[in-house]
């Protein structure tokens, strides 16, 4: 069933599991307790930063098979992507498993639209489990969006630090795990911004549009969720988002959180918090789904948030068109 931008599913998909690899420097955070796999060298006994990037989430897709109790001929459907050239990350992981691929690209957005996707497959009964996954690297993002390492820039005060992490989950037909009861496609917004280095105020238009899309087709409230969890728009693109909801009618104050703020221990060390694909995906199937699975959590909204740009469109000049997608999750 289909109401405004939200699918309603009726079969209720279910993560039945869900598994996080992170860096050396996010395993200092919250992530330190909850990740199944937290790096001493962010090389990951890798020759590059895109081939350890490509090893984390591999390696998040077979933990999150390994720890539901499946083998890889359960598994009928791998849905993932990343911020790399092409999705090589998700595309090189992928040829390691002997199930189809479906290559994704929403930017840091990709874990919701993967979950959105493969629910929506699952509940159609086209498939009976897929896996939903994406990652990011510090130093591949970097110098593919911004500056080489080598060079020593300056960051900005408005400046994001991308996650490295993967996360990957299954999503299954049944009645164990977590539901996924329905998810709400975003709609590409752009304010108009151009710093490569403030993502969060770029996207948090985009963020706010879907989460009140969605209030709006599931005839919700805010306090009806224990949790609106956003993907990354760091400190600063978090007030903005609650700004932005507030002046459409609806107050997030109280139960809004943000990946990227939350993801750092001491987040002044780290400008504005945590960006990259990897961001939300980390948090989400370590932190937050543990915590549902303990009951901490009982219904939560996550919309994870993406910046459709390129270096071929920042330098030609272009704005940073943005999107995100939510999908609500109970116990």
């Amino acid at each position: 069933m289909k109401k405004g931008n939200t699918l309603f599913f009726k079969s209720q998909p279910r993560i039945t599991s869900f598994a996080a690899v992170c860096g050396s420097k996010e395993k200092e955070g919250i992530l330190g307790s909850y990740a199944d796999v937290t790096l001493s060298d962010d090389m990951y006994e890798e020759s590059t930063f895109e081939k350890a990037e490509c090893k984390m989430l591999t390696t998040a897709i077979a933990l999150a098979i390994e720890k539901g109790g499946y083998s890889e001929k359960d598994i009928d459907a791998l849905l993932s992507g990343d911020l790399l050239n092409q999705i090589i990350s998700a595309s090189f992981a992928a040829r390691d498993y002997n199930f189809p691929f479906l290559g994704l690209y929403s930017a840091c957005s990709t874990m919701s639209e993967s979950i959105l996707l493969g629910s929506a497959l699952v509940d159609g009964g086209f498939v009976k489990r897929v896996v939903a996954a994406t990652g990011s690297h510090f130093a591949s993002a970097e110098r593919q969006y911004r500056y080489p390492l080598e060079l020593g820039c300056t960051r900005p005060p408005q400046a994001q630090w991308t996650v490295t992490g993967a996360g990957g989950c299954v999503i299954s037909a049944g009645d164990k795990g977590i539901r996924v009861t329905s998810g709400t496609m975003g709609k590409v917004c752009d304010y108009g911004v151009t710093d490569v280095n403030n993502m969060g105020a770029a996207m948090a238009p985009a963020a706010a549009d879907t989460i009140i899309q969605h209030f709006k087709d599931t005839d919700t409230v805010p306090e009806d969720y224990d949790l609106i969890l956003t993907g990354d728009l760091g400190a600063l693109g978090s007030r903005i988002v609650k700004d932005l909801a507030w002046e459409k009618g609806f107050d997030i104050s109280e139960n809004h959180v943000d990946c990227g703020e939350i993801v750092y221990k001491v987040i002044e060390k780290e400008f504005q918090g945590g960006s990259g694909a990897g961001c939300s995906a980390t948090v989400l199937n370590s932190y937050i789904l543990t915590k549902m699975n303990a009951g901490r959590y009982k219904r939560v909204l996550f919309a994870a948030t993406g910046a459709l740009l390129s270096t071929v469109s920042s330098g030609q000049g272009e704005s940073i068109p943005c999107i995100s997608h939510a999908v609500e999750l109970m116990v």
